[in-house]
């Protein structure tokens, strides 16, 4: 027996089927099937339920396997530079949306003024492989200004933070909605969200003093609900909140600036008893003394890490500049004698 012989018949049948596969893999049919997988995951996205990002990662890997197929297959792709770079850049685009959603990290914040970011979130969504260093992006709010337009819209939103580098030096710098600050990779905005923050001093009789803020329903949104119930610090006594003030902070009829109220009262109710409180005044409880330091303001932040996207924006421009080339070359003028 013709050992060699055999052994290239082997080879070429192996040779056969990985092509056919090839060739069934690269269908425009698996293409559209491949669509409407995506277009279901995209309806059926549910981060919040943690089942968000395999439902739009896995018909992203299947589409990304399609085309890299129909690249291998396609002669016409693979002799027309022009083509074979934008089909390179589309599938770069589609592996990188797809290890976006793997490794993504958006969440929500609120700081009081001075108040210092721990790494704590009170709102996150995240992909399954995303390894958090928020505790690195430390910062602090060193408090802000908010622009309103007549009819009580916001304008610019301006937050002066403060950070230190890895370098050991302290940072400034001041943030809005459209201007991040980026830490880490981390990119951190202001948001619509923000309001007041009464704080307060807690000193159990069995324990250190502890100062806190309690930030209040967001304002103007919530103007008619600034009352908010929380617990004291290790305890398991509701505290119930109000700020109450006749002040027009933001007039309608024209622009304006958010700022602490002239004059106001906080209303305090623990158990049956209700205290109205001004700044420096205290409650006696069993179990310590609460003081009611001052009125503050606090700010609300989205954060949002996502490492694909300039690599994303750099394959778009790419995959553009391939398409504008290929169809210059295509529809370009040529001479009457060619």
């Amino acid at each position: 027996m013709n050992t060699s012989a055999a052994n290239a018949g082997v080879s070429n049948t192996g040779g056969w089927y990985a092509a056919a596969w090839l060739h069934r893999l690269a269908s425009t049919r698996l293409t559209l099937l491949f669509i409407v997988l995506l277009a279901c995951g995209v309806i059926a996205y549910e981060p919040a339920a943690g089942r968000g990002a395999w439902l739009i990662v896995a018909p992203l890997s299947l589409g990304a396997a399609n085309l890299a197929a129909a690249i291998l297959t396609n002669a016409v792709i693979r002799q027309h530079t022009a083509l074979l770079v934008f089909h390179l850049a589309l599938l770069a685009i589609v592996l990188l949306a797809a290890a976006g959603r793997l490794t993504y990290l958006k969440g929500q914040l609120e700081l009081a003024e001075g108040e210092a970011f721990s790494g704590q979130l009170m709102q996150v969504e995240r992909g399954p492989w995303h390894r958090s260093q928020l505790e690195r992006a430390v910062f602090s709010n060193e408090g802000y200004t908010i622009r309103y337009e007549k009819g009580v819209r916001r304008a610019d939103t301006r937050n002066a933070v403060r950070w230190v580098d890895e370098s050991g030096r302290e940072q400034r710098a001041v943030i809005g909605d459209h201007t991040p600050l980026t830490l880490h990779g981390y990119r951190f905005y202001t948001s619509f969200n923000k309001g007041f923050a009464p704080v307060f001093i807690w000193q159990p009789f069995a324990g250190v003093p502890q100062r806190g803020s309690v930030n209040l329903p967001s304002y103007p949104i919530h103007e008619y609900r600034q009352a908010l119930e929380w617990n004291l610090p290790a305890t398991q006594t509701s505290v119930w909140t109000m700020l109450q003030f006749d002040e027009v902070l933001l007039d309608p009829d024209k622009p304006s600036q958010l700022r602490l109220p002239s004059q106001h009262a906080l209303v305090v109710r623990i158990g049956e008893a209700r205290h109205e409180l001004a700044p420096g005044a205290r409650i006696a409880l069993p179990q310590g003394v609460l003081t009611y330091e001052r009125l503050s303001l606090w700010m609300g932040y989205t954060v949002f890490y996502d490492w694909t996207l300039p690599w994303l924006a750099a394959a778009c421009v790419l995959a553009v500049a391939a398409l504008a080339w290929h169809f210059r070359r295509k529809f370009a003028a040529q001479p009457w004698d060619a």
